[in-house]
């Protein structure tokens, strides 16, 4: 595929072109992608987690994905796909920006790992399959959510395993995210469209039509002494977890 703009059905060209703007920085720490970098440590203790025990793993095992797919869908420039890669997992990376890609890519080989990163979105990837499809903070983002999730469900294997976060939309959401880390600047001004947030339910519901039985909802908390961490209120973030059902639609 082309890395030239993607029109797709689910892409926001200015959700992508926003994204792409903050593609050179998106590996500094200390940058606009600061906040990512943040949430890179709960985001993995979720997955590890997650792919121990839906994969009967070995918890003390460096390589717990050899031998699998793994799906970075909406991957930026990489935080995620690159310890899904030092995991095991042989990875595809999707993101809607080509400046992403491009940063992803350049990062990678300076890092000696292979990934295969791709343009686009769900139509990147249609008629693969993979062990593993994983989407952080991405469904927020999309024009259409129920055809973004049902093009994930297209692309996971028979067993497979499904990992999804995004935000809550709540007045606690509402409040941390736009209000004071856009306001801020902590989070870049435009990032996030509070009505496009969805609840558990609504995420749980999407997933039921796509075929998907959520096993695991966990949240996603901030504290000024913490940072991130794994939390049992879902109400500024939640992960989810999710397998296919026996009968999925058509």
């Amino acid at each position: 595929m082309s890395d030239a703009t993607v029109t797709a059905a689910t892409i926001d060209p200015a959700g992508a072109a926003h994204f792409g703007r903050l593609a050179a920085d998106w590996w500094n720490p200390k940058g606009t992608s600061a906040m990512l970098h943040r949430l890179n440590p709960p985001r993995l203790q979720f997955l590890r987690a997650a792919v121990d025990r839906h994969f009967d793993v070995d918890p003390a095992s460096f390589t717990p994905l050899a031998g699998k797919r793994a799906l970075d869908m909406g991957c930026g420039a990489g935080l995620l796909a690159e310890p899904l890669a030092r995991l095991g997992a042989a990875v595809t990376g999707v993101d809607a920006a080509a400046e992403n890609i491009g940063a992803a890519r350049a990062h990678a080989a300076t890092s000696g790992l292979t990934i295969d990163y791709r343009v686009g979105d769900t139509e990147a990837v249609r008629g693969e399959q993979f062990d593993l499809v994983v989407s952080f903070e991405v469904i927020e983002h999309v024009t259409d959510a129920a055809a973004f999730v049902r093009g994930l469900a297209g692309v996971l294997a028979p067993g497979g395993l499904l990992l999804l976060s995004t935000p809550n939309r709540t007045p606690l959401s509402r409040l941390a995210m736009i209000t004071l880390a856009e306001g801020t600047g902590q989070i870049p001004r435009g990032t996030h469209d509070w009505d496009k947030f969805l609840t558990p339910d609504e995420l749980t519901a999407l997933l039921a039509d796509a075929g998907l039985r959520v096993t695991e909802t966990q949240g996603l908390g901030f504290s000024p002494i913490r940072g991130f961490a794994l939390s049992d209120s879902t109400a500024l973030d939640y992960f989810v977890s999710a397998r296919a059902t026996s009968i999925r639609p058509e």
